[in-house]
């Protein structure tokens, strides 16, 4: 019973484990059972297993909590920093014909991709998706916004050049239930004739007739994406829905380019105008699509706004990225954009070193206050305590506010350096919209943050040491360097983490006090989220802030140790 024995004379409390290690133990002696019979082995470990799913049932709810409002939204936002699918999925025709197309050289594309452009933008318009392609693009090349808006409008009217032609030439091509009589499957007929609008089922998905796709491929595709259209996002019947320009342009596309035995060879529905069609679509009326974009805005025929739609055509993108670190993608890779618009890294920097001055303005001011607080008397330094946390009962929008009026040349501080004669009335100080705005006003909002941390820890230093100190010889500058400070650097490193990572992150007071030159990168993230709209590019500065937060942060725990810090105890 050795080997028992030593196993339970731990220093610590016996744990689930202790008893393993004893079963362990003891089965070496021979077989030990529990008290229902079962080895005493296994019942410790499914005791150990029960105990631990308690303990993770105790914690879910808070990991729970963490992971949808902390964990996902952090995910969310570093998606969204490389994320780039509009571009792909509203001009997929365009993108794809866009891939052999040298944007090296100095020719825009060629016809098809034209053409490949107005199907895309033609179904873009009608689930106004051109608008919100023209804003992301136009992040990257200003005037493209203006410039989809503008086509969205026009487009249309190139698909009827070649819907009037069909239409005048037979009356079938008019009505939408004649297109489906040859577009869409028996079954699915028979379904969408037999439902009922009124009935609250949903419309019965579309069917492609069988063989069609192979003699009208671009007719089908078309079709397709409209009757989808017209029964997920109008609502309406596409049986009875007349069909849109595109449709056509696309037909007569098939009907020119397709082998001429197969439309001869088809005996389906409609097999007759159908091959009417076919015969007369060669004397129709053509369109140049290239021209026809240069008419709605010449732009088109400008090879920078192609090669932004080449650039930008992957799902995903480092174009964010690379725009927050004051760069840009080009045809020949990542290149530096021109000085002048180069504001991010300035704005890194200050913010950083702006951050790192308001904390050491909290430690400077905070210091000596949360020292006398830890000495004082407890009735004492409890109202003391009460005006530390007397802030908090105060809105910051109120308090930044009051300061704004305190700063000004015109302000409370101003006029007292006048009336002390320390400022002349016409050398008033300019402490508003800078740096030392902001410095100031972000100063006293963090300061109690930078109190607390100190306070909890000083009041946890014993003041014998002192006494010690002072009764071998120490001076009361000596006994404070050599014995008071060194335990109190704790609550410094704790303070200072805190104040820091609370300033970097501020906003509302830089932007109100601030002006041009005291405001942080954490104002440019919120007015790309607020008012641009470009989540991109604010994720992408928002990806970046962390990164540099928690590289400070490993850097601090390798120099100072994160294990000193201390909340006091």
């Amino acid at each position: 019973m050795s080997d028992i024995k030593d196993a339970t004379t731990a220093d610590t409390a016996p744990t689930p484990d202790d008893a393993l290690r004893m079963a362990d133990a003891a089965e070496k002696k021979g077989p030990v059972l529990a008290a229902d019979g079962r080895p005493l082995k296994q019942s410790l470990n499914r005791a150990l297993r029960l105990q631990k799913l308690r303990a993770l049932a105790l914690v879910a709810p808070l990991l729970i909590f963490v992971l949808v409002t902390f964990i996902a939204p952090i995910a969310d936002m570093l998606f969204r920093s490389v994320e780039n699918e509009i571009v792909s999925e509203t001009l997929p025709k365009t993108t794809a014909a866009l891939e052999d197309w040298d944007a090296e050289g100095d020719t825009i594309p060629d016809e098809a991709v034209f053409e490949a452009l107005y199907d895309d933008m033609f179904f873009a318009q009608e689930a106004k998706l051109h608008s919100r392609l023209g804003s992301r693009l136009n992040y990257e090349q200003t005037g493209v916004s203006s410039l989809f808006r503008k086509t969205g409008r026009s487009v249309e009217d190139m698909g009827e050049v070649f819907q009037d032609q069909f239409e005048d030439l037979d009356d079938f091509w008019k009505t939408g239930e004649n297109w489906t009589s040859f577009m869409a499957s028996d079954e699915w007929l028979a379904d969408i004739q037999a439902w009922d609008a009124d009935s609250g089922d949903r419309q019965p998905r579309f069917e492609l007739r069988d063989g069609i796709d192979d003699i009208l491929p671009a007719t089908a595709e078309s079709y397709t994406r409209f009757a989808n259209y017209v029964r997920t996002e109008d609502e309406d019947n596409v049986y009875t829905e007349d069909p849109w320009a595109v449709i056509y342009s696309s037909f007569y596309d098939d009907l020119t380019r397709a082998d001429a035995a197969a439309i001869a060879a088809y005996s389906g529905p409609a097999a007759e105008q159908i091959k009417s069609a076919a015969t007369a679509a060669t004397g129709f009326e053509t369109i140049d699509y290239s021209e026809a974009f240069l008419d709605i805005d010449e732009d088109w025929h400008s090879i920078d706004v192609w090669r932004t739609i080449k650039i930008y055509s992957p799902k995903f993108t480092n174009g964010y990225f690379l725009n927050a670190i004051d760069m840009q993608k080009s045809i020949d890779g990542p290149e530096l954009r021109p000085e002048n618009e180069r504001i991010y890294g300035i704005l890194f920097w200050r913010t950083m070193v702006m951050s790192i001055t308001i904390t050491l303005s909290c430690i400077l001011l905070g210091y000596p206050v949360a020292w006398i607080l830890a000495n004082l008397p407890a009735r004492n330094a409890n109202l003391l305590l009460i005006l530390v946390l007397l802030p908090f009962w105060t809105s910051l929008l109120v308090r930044t506010s009051a300061w704004k009026v305190m700063l000004q040349q015109q302000g409370v501080i101003n006029d007292t350096l006048v009336w002390l004669g320390l400022v002349a009335t016409d050398d008033r100080l300019v402490l508003i919209n800078n740096q030392t705005g902001t410095i100031v006003a972000m100063t006293h909002i963090l300061l109690p943050f930078m109190i607390l941390p100190m306070y909890s820890v000083m009041q946890t230093i014993q003041p014998t040491y002192l006494r010690a100190a002072k009764s071998l010889g120490a001076t009361n500058w000596t006994a404070f360097w050599r014995v008071y400070f060194p335990q109190s650097i704790p609550g410094i490193g704790a303070g200072s983490i805190l104040v820091f990572i609370l300033a970097i992150g501020y906003y509302i007071t830089p932007e109100i006090v601030g002006g041009t030159s005291g405001t942080f990168i954490s104002n440019r993230i919120a007015y790309h989220i607020s008012s641009s709209l470009n989540w991109g590019l604010a994720a992408a500065l928002g990806a970046i802030l962390l990164a540099v937060v928690l590289g400070l942060y490993w850097a601090y725990d390798k120099i100072v140790g994160i294990d000193n810090v201390k909340l006091g105890g």
